[in-house]
């Protein structure tokens, strides 16, 4: 397949997951997809991401009908119970204190959409990460160091917030992110473009 730099398409406005898929070195654009994100009754932290990935993806199809899209939703929860980004420090002291000593499971799912025959590939990545027992003025540090006010968690794994963790297990640390490259590697070859024997220009 010829890949040009309108073919593939990442269905995302996040700056992480962008970072991410230029580790690739695949020409790609961007395009953020306006869907309702609410979790359906009864949903699984599974089938909500899932849901979700697969909407975007045909969301960003609806102006794009010839080009390989990439869609991927990430859902984290603790104890059963879904968590969101915080949105300012206050929410992020209360989510670091709740996730103190806690397990929190990153439900990345992701899909890669074909628009020209319809061919959808979609996969679920989990990711494990655990935070330490955590003191009041640790988690103050942290966030007045880093502000990760926009990431589920409230920290950066990528950043200073790696310690604050007690373990990160998982097939692929991209996961954590929100954009599993090794599923989607397999995803492409699927749809006919080797990552390693792209003609880069």
């Amino acid at each position: 397949m010829a890949l040009s730099i309108s073919s593939l398409i990442l269905a995302s406005s996040s700056r992480y997951r962008r970072e991410v898929l230029q580790k690739l070195h695949l020409p790609f654009t961007c395009s953020s997809p306006d869907i309702d994100e609410t979790p359906l009754a009864n949903e699984s932290p599974e089938q909500t991401s899932l849901r979700l990935a697969e909407n975007k993806a045909r969301k960003v199809a609806e102006s794009h009908p010839d080009a390989l899209i990439i869609g991927c939703d990430q859902v984290a929860t603790v104890d059963g119970l879904q968590i969101g980004k915080p949105g300012n420090h206050e929410n992020a002291v209360k989510q670091l204190t709740m996730l103190s000593g806690k397990e929190v499971i990153f439900h990345s799912a992701l899909c890669l959409y074909d628009s020209t025959n319809r061919h959808m590939q979609s996969t679920i990545v989990p990711y494990y990460v655990k935070f330490k027992t955590l003191t009041p003025q640790q988690i103050e540090t942290y966030l007045r160091l880093e502000q990760p006010y926009d990431c589920a968690g409230s920290a950066k794994s990528e950043g200073m917030g790696i310690a604050l963790l007690e373990y990160m297990r998982g097939d692929d640390p991209n996961a954590l992110i929100g954009l599993p490259l090794i599923a989607l590697t397999h995803m492409l070859q699927q749809a006919g473009i080797d990552v390693l024997s792209f003609q880069r220009t």
